[in-house]
């Protein structure tokens, strides 16, 4: 068994692709506070519903030059036309509600950003009282698919105006983005995610 092995413990989700290997080791779980890279996520956990997230990874690029830098303002405006040409586009996940919700999520992202005090990120991070919440699970099967928290938001989100955020879907992302801290125990990127802090 390697040391790396060894080191992440009981996070054996990323399995041995080195993509997904250094997703875990070095992005997941690690707390996002720009709101523009927490909407980005957001979508993306949208486009991985039915599908795994390593399929989402090797395409993201594609996904950033699809979507304008997943700018949402820029998102906001995009037409049918540009809907119908993503539709062609093999580079992503040719889903016609996936990619009409993005542009209706990048308007509510907007809506969001003007009103509410300290724009998405800080609405975000509200739901976990504006800190991680560093959770201490020994086993992959302790880990929840949703939550209270999560269950929440996705309600909230979807007054809102978004799309593609069940329960689940905003779970992923709240680990994905560092509100909660779901790596194993065990794993060295544990303490190092409980120690982390992105600028506002």
């Amino acid at each position: 068994m390697s040391a790396k092995k060894l080191e992440r413990g009981g996070c054996v989700w990323p399995g041995t692709d080195p993509l997904y290997l250094d997703y875990h080791d070095t992005e997941w779980g690690v707390p996002e506070r720009d709101s523009r890279a927490l909407w980005e996520k957001l979508i993306l956990d949208g486009f991985q519903a039915g599908l795994s997230w390593i399929t989402i990874l090797r395409k993201r690029e594609n996904f950033r030059r699809a979507f304008k830098g997943f700018d949402p303002a820029k998102v906001a405006r995009m037409t049918e036309a540009d809907v119908e040409r993503l539709l062609k586009d093999e580079g992503i996940i040719r889903h016609r509600g996936k990619i009409e919700g993005t542009i209706r999520n990048a308007a509510a992202w907007l809506e969001i950003e003007k009103t509410y005090p300290g724009g998405f990120s800080a609405y975000c991070w509200s739901w976990v009282g504006d800190k991680p919440q560093n959770n201490a699970f020994n086993s992959m099967k302790q880990v929840p698919g949703a939550t209270d928290i999560s269950t929440a938001m996705s309600k909230d989100l979807k007054k809102r105006g978004f799309t593609f955020c069940g329960p689940t879907i905003v779970y992923a992302w709240m680990q994905a983005c560092g509100l909660v801290n779901d790596h194993m125990t065990d794993c060295f990127r544990h303490k190092q995610v409980a120690n982390a802090r992105r600028p506002r």
